[in-house]
């Protein structure tokens, strides 16, 4: 069985692939980090998203249609971990503090 459709890059995601090497290129020995920061800084900057919101409609609609597809052919959306839930750990007990114990002693005594 194919495996579940990948969900669909954000406008920024889609952007910020195709001005990776730009960025990089303007600021050589630059970190993977401040490549993502300074892609941050243009893309706030940036006046006009309306190329890149399109396309990325467009890859939501995409991948929208290929989940249906997916599900019609017998997937599941829970196939191959795609909806699993992490489990919260289980809560720890409060502790009672010396304070509390010695009230709940003096209660004891005083019946």
């Amino acid at each position: 069985m194919a495996d579940k459709p990948k969900r669909p890059l954000s406008a920024y995601m889609l952007w910020l692939n195709s001005a990776r090497e730009s960025i990089k290129r303007e600021n050589p020995g630059i970190k993977v980090t401040e490549v993502a920061k300074r892609g941050g800084e243009l893309w706030r900057a940036m006046k006009d998203k309306s190329e890149w919101e399109a396309k990325a409609a467009k890859a939501k609609d995409d991948y929208d249609r290929a989940v249906k597809d997916f599900e019609a052919n017998g997937g599941s959306s829970a196939a191959n971990g795609g909806a699993k839930k992490r489990a919260k750990p289980a809560k720890k007990q409060a502790k009672k503090s010396k304070r509390d114990d010695s009230e709940d002693d003096d209660d004891d005594e005083s019946e």
